[in-house]
């Protein structure tokens, strides 16, 4: 724990084993540097891939020919069920066990496809995988919180290009779930209503950072956005976690996430880097009515496929600053086809 910030960090010693395949060549690469960033090859199921259907990973467990999503407990996860729960305390110096489970979720048994390629329907079994194991992970006794997240390309450290995200589901709130549990559950206890419900509002009226939307989900560039193509997707009525949408709004959802990975894959020409995630309300018992569920999608780039933004100097010591305005980002990418740069 940081004293300063009042924050917790994990550290997660077997992360350091982990399978790279930067390259995407099914071999494992450790390399530093800048990193290219460039559409996948057209492979199936490459040789070595350990995500690929049929292929045996690397702790010997070989995987099902899945049709559509695969899920299995991490090999190398940063969280076990069977974690030490020591607690350390001396003066400033504070440190407690955490345990937790793991899990990767490969979105498509095909190697070549990202979220912007795939089809809608197809990134409906996305979010049905992504339910399911919400409600599973929900109900462990010693889980508080669920953490869906996908980290994209190799500038985001993604260790394999096969299409896959991750769960991280804790036994502590993590510091994110934290911060925005307090802001929501104050304003709810003021307004009486979700903040993020009454934030939606007032962006819907004013249609300046709006990219898309669809009858159960908006798509907008927030306006406190750091990064330059930071992007939230929400959704329209009061939704605190996954389970509570209905099978209309799965696909809506999916709709939207197949757009705005198409806008992003678009602006560059590139499949584009980021790490998303979905913060949902926490599996404690508590029913949490001030949460609304948001979708964060956190790219890198800057101006191009090879320019990324740098959180440094001033930014990594005082406060982030912006290169164009929430606005400006927004209209880059309204500018540009819905129809994928390499389906076009």
């Amino acid at each position: 724990m940081g004293p300063i910030s009042n924050g917790w960090f994990a550290t997660c010693h077997k992360r350091r084993k982990r399978f790279f395949d930067l390259a995407g060549k099914g071999r494992s690469t450790f390399s530093s540097g800048r990193v290219p960033v460039k559409p996948l090859p057209k492979l199936t199921i490459p040789f070595g891939c350990f995500l690929c259907p049929g292929n045996t990973r690397i702790n010997g467990e070989t995987n099902p020919d899945y049709e559509h999503t695969f899920v299995f407990d991490n090999d190398f996860a940063a969280l076990t069920e069977d974690s030490p729960k020591q607690v350390f305390e001396d003066g400033l110096l504070k440190a407690e066990g955490e345990s937790g489970i793991c899990r990767v979720i490969c979105f498509s048994p095909r190697h070549d496809l990202t979220l912007a390629l795939m089809d809608v329907d197809d990134i409906v079994h996305v979010v049905d995988a992504w339910v399911a194991q919400y409600e599973e992970l929900g109900i462990h006794p010693d889980i508080s919180y669920a953490q869906i997240f996908e980290n994209r390309g190799a500038m985001m450290g993604c260790s394999n290009p096969h299409p896959h995200g991750q769960i991280w589901a804790s036994r502590h709130l993590p510091n994110e779930a934290i911060k925005e549990s307090t802001t929501q559950l104050a304003y709810h206890d003021e307004h009486g209503k979700p903040l993020l419900l009454a934030y939606l509002e007032q962006e819907l009226a004013l249609d300046e950072r709006i990219l898309f939307q669809n009858e159960g989900f908006v798509v907008l560039v927030p306006y406190w956005a750091v990064w330059p193509f930071e992007t939230m997707v929400l959704p329209k009525r009061h939704i605190r976690s996954m389970e509570e949408m209905t099978a209309d709004e799965r696909l809506q959802l999916a709709e939207a996430l197949s757009k705005l990975t198409i806008r992003y894959d678009n602006l560059f020409k590139t499949s584009f880097p980021y790490s998303m995630g979905f913060h949902q309300r926490p599996v404690d018992g508590e029913p949490h009515d001030e949460w609304q569920m948001p979708a964060h999608f956190y790219p890198p780039l800057l101006r191009s496929a090879t320019v990324k933004k740098f959180m440094v100097g001033f930014e990594l010591l005082g406060s982030p600053q912006r290169d164009l305005t929430p606005e400006q980002a927004t209209q880059k990418r309204l500018d540009l086809p819905e129809t994928h740069y390499l389906k076009g």
